[in-house]
């Protein structure tokens, strides 16, 4: 995405008072993710060991930031994508029960994204994980669960007003659920990030169901790993996928706003099909799926929210860089400030 220098733009909180407001949203939102989902905070690795199958293959072609381990006979490392496997199997190693789960804070370096307003070398969020039983592997459970995380944005926003009342909320009351095959058949000629556009700009908040799995053009809506969502299982609406992302519209940039993915997680058969679909059957020998085959992890859903995200979008920022330090290129920093966007 080419960097967007919105018209008119001015800050609406000096760099010092962001500082403030950042701290005021982090906690107060995780305290109602938690308390929403009934998740515990635990500590999460930075890095993890190459061929263990936990890293996130994200879209598959995102080459991680590694390192070789000298006193491990020069073992390779490599710094986590996301931590969407390696909670699953968390829940496993300390038996949390259905209805609970654990979340923490993810730190990743992604030395392959193209850097703009959206976009950092460095991301942050809170990646979060709950065990279901069997039967809550539908449709109706996912949007139970993304209507709480919704409602916890919305309770965040509400006091960030309360604190700063010159920045109004514009999140509508409820979000809207749409299938990433009725949007294809509602704009067929449209992109996939052009359908979301229309999509995000229609509601405010819209959760795009069925993200990884080939529509009926024959191509996916965007890409996703084989092995934690569940993107191929038919759901109750007649559709695939029990999985989708959370997109809201930024009125700052006008354009749609990638919060969180999520999903409910594959289960045995799901893995089976996933990698035979993509073609990854030689993942089966990694170390993450022998226990999942093995039923060393239970059913469960998960997701990850990007806390500098929704600093963002809560404090009405033109630019991630408001928000988190990171490293930007010297052209893109002169032509923030030139325009009243400090980057930090």
């Amino acid at each position: 995405m080419a960097l967007i220098i919105p018209q008119h733009y001015h800050l609406k909180l000096l760099p010092e008072t962001t500082e403030v407001a950042i701290k005021l949203i982090k906690e107060a939102f995780q305290e109602r993710l938690s308390r929403a989902l009934r998740l515990r905070r635990v500590t999460a690795p930075l890095f993890v060991l190459s061929g263990t199958g936990l890293n996130d293959d994200l879209n598959g072609v995102e080459a991680p930031v590694g390192f070789d381990i000298q006193c491990m006979d020069n073992r390779h490392a490599e710094v986590v994508h996301s931590l969407a496997k390696w909670k699953r199997a968390k829940l496993g190693a300390y038996s949390i029960p259905a209805g609970y789960g654990l979340y923490t804070d993810m730190n990743a370096i992604r030395a392959c994204e193209e850097l703009d307003n959206l976009h950092s070398l460095y991301v942050d969020q809170w990646d979060w994980e709950r065990s279901i039983r069997t039967e809550d592997r539908n449709l109706d459970y996912l949007k139970q669960t993304v209507r709480l995380i919704y409602q916890a944005l919305r309770e965040t926003e509400e006091i960030v007003f309360e604190q700063f009342p010159h920045i109004t909320p514009v999140l509508p009351d409820e979000v809207t659920f749409v299938h990433a095959e009725e949007l294809l058949q509602e704009y067929p000629d449209l992109s996939p990030k052009e359908r979301e556009a229309e999509a995000a700009r229609r509601y405010g908040a819209v959760f795009i169901i069925g993200i990884g799995g080939e529509l009926s053009n024959g191509e996916p809506h965007d890409g996703r790993a084989p092995d934690y969502d569940d993107w191929s299982t038919p759901n109750s609406e007649g559709f695939k996928g029990l999985n989708g992302d959370l997109m809201l519209w930024n009125h700052v940039l006008d354009i749609p706003f990638e919060l969180s993915s999520m999903g409910i997680r594959v289960d045995e058969e799901a893995l089976r099909r996933q990698l035979a679909l993509r073609h990854c059957e030689d993942r089966l020998e990694l170390s993450f799926h022998r226990h999942l085959l093995a039923g060393d992890m239970p059913p469960s859903i998960g997701g990850g929210i990007g806390q500098s995200r929704l600093c963002m979008f809560l404090l009405q920022k033109a630019h991630i860089g408001e928000v988190q330090a990171s490293i930007w290129p010297e052209d893109q920093i002169a032509r923030c400030k030139e325009k009243g966007i400090l980057l930090m």
